[in-house]
């Protein structure tokens, strides 16, 4: 994304780019109906985020777009000094987790799929953690 059109106070910075994501999700990228770069609050130690987006049939025609059921990616800003430092950790350890999880999105029971989640990576000190969210 040019300087331009960032969106992003300087001393922020996305760590990742749709080249990274792409890359590392390949065939993967298919089943992801959203990918966001958030430009809003400080969002603490959260670098990457995945949510699956579930049909929500029962509401009357005020569900979820067929089209939009699938995977949804954010990627939240860092302090720009500490980009290159987050993108690499990402790279080698997240998207290959984000992969794993998309992969057991697709292919989970009906159950599983009707109902909304939430996953989240955390970097905090350099160590990258990553957990379910309610």
């Amino acid at each position: 994304m040019s300087a331009r059109e960032r969106r992003l106070p300087r001393h922020r910075a996305w760590p990742l780019t749709t080249t990274d994501i792409n890359e590392c999700l390949g065939t993967a990228m298919a089943h992801v109906r959203d990918l966001r770069f958030l430009t809003g609050h400080d969002s603490g130690t959260i670098v990457l985020g995945a949510a699956w987006i579930a049909p929500h049939p029962g509401n009357y025609g005020g569900g979820v777009h067929p089209d939009m059921v699938g995977v949804r990616i954010d990627v939240h800003p860092v302090a720009a000094t500490e980009r290159a430092a987050t993108r690499a950790v990402l790279r080698a350890q997240a998207l290959p987790q984000l992969l794993d999880w998309i992969t057991q999105a697709t292919t989970a029971d009906e159950t599983w799929r009707l109902t909304p989640h939430q996953h989240h990576w955390r970097l905090t000190d350099g160590h990258l953690t990553h957990h379910d969210e309610a």
